[in-house]
């Protein structure tokens, strides 16, 4: 079963590949492998992010605020075709506490919805309803359409004493803000270096003792990162360089 909401703390890291390599070998020993990274195998995620003409939730979201949401359209293939699964989601965080909702449905529902606001078949659960609605207010409010686009590929770890701690690792995070679009395979930029991992430790209270032990011996520290802010924050530079370049023209 889909899990539809879900609250938690997300801690990010980012790790060099010899950091990567040097934690991972510790990793058997107190977590075990997402059913889908068995063998090191790893899954890709794919994103669609909406926001404002302006760009007003992500410009909002850099600078911190105690409270912030985002909307976006998750799917795990690519290239999504009309009837494959996705995940319609509000990711909201308020000082520092994750809390995600979501309604699955097909991609075609989803272009429905989010083009026409025509509801996906209703399936009687009280939950979805109530996210429905709340999108129904987001995309209202904001006026939202797509602009960003984001994959990457992750592979996940589950705590064996602990199934609420989970570890996760990035890697080729990908973004466009051109073809925005689930049904076109994943490239554009890529936000971190080739060989670096982006993990994010997943808990609902306190990091385990002997992560915050092996993260203080590998010298990883916190860092705040958040991919869309990050893929934003590239675009403006970029449009600066290109101004600037022509003001000398």
């Amino acid at each position: 079963m889909a899990i539809e909401t879900f609250e938690r703390k997300e801690i990010k890291f980012l790790l060099s590949g010899e950091q990567y390599r040097a934690l991972k070998v510790l990793l058997p020993k107190y977590m075990e492998s997402d059913p889908y990274c068995i063998d090191d195998k790893t899954y890709g995620i794919y994103n669609i992010y909406y926001d404002t003409k302006n760009d007003d939730l992500i410009r909002k979201s850099i600078e911190k605020p105690y409270y912030k949401e985002k909307v976006r359209l998750r799917s795990y293939m690519s290239p999504a075709s009309p009837e494959d699964r996705v995940f319609l989601e509000i990711k909201k965080k308020i000082g520092g506490i994750v809390n995600k909702r979501r309604v699955v449905m097909t991609l075609s529902e989803a272009d429905r919805y989010v083009k026409y606001g025509e509801y996906p078949p209703d399936n009687g659960k009280y939950l979805r309803k109530q996210v429905l609605k709340e999108l129904d207010v987001l995309f209202e409010r904001y006026d939202l359409s797509p602009k960003q686009y984001i994959s990457y590929e992750r592979a996940a770890y589950f705590g064996r004493e602990d199934k609420n701690f989970r570890l996760t690792f990035d890697k080729n995070i990908t973004a466009r803000r051109y073809d925005v679009t689930l049904e076109k395979e994943s490239y554009g930029e890529q936000l971190i270096p080739e060989d670096s991992r982006l993990m994010e430790v997943k808990i609902s209270d306190s990091m385990p003792v002997w992560l915050a032990e092996q993260l203080a011996a590998l010298k990883i520290y916190k860092v705040s990162f958040s991919k869309y802010g990050t893929a934003y924050k590239n675009e403006i530079l970029r449009n600066m360089t290109k101004r600037s370049a022509m003001s000398y023209v």
